[in-house]
């Protein structure tokens, strides 16, 4: 038996590692970033009506949504750069 969804239920998610707070509502679902309001919004009816509707609901949340940062991208086969051997300093003898 399942427990019929009346009011807001929340949940903490870790996501590419920053904090998110997913509200599942009577009326869809908001994911924001933590000690946020403004969010991703997708209404349920959206959600269940079809691959164009969902597709446009996503699209214009992700509009609507905040701006999340790139994830810097390195290539799995990059050898780690070769360090250079230390330079010993030369002190000079100043006569007098």
């Amino acid at each position: 038996m399942t427990t019929k969804l009346d009011s807001p239920l929340k949940r903490e998610l870790n996501i590419l590692g920053k904090l998110y707070t997913l509200t599942l509502s009577p009326d869809g679902l908001n994911l924001a970033p933590k000690g946020r309001r403004k969010g991703y919004e997708l209404a349920w009816a959206d959600f269940v009506s079809g691959e164009a509707a969902l597709a446009t609901a996503l699209n214009a949340s992700l509009a609507r949504g905040p701006k999340l940062e790139p994830v810097p991208a390195t290539p799995t086969n990059a050898k780690p750069a070769a360090r250079s051997a230390p330079r010993s300093r030369q002190t000079s003898q100043k006569s007098r």
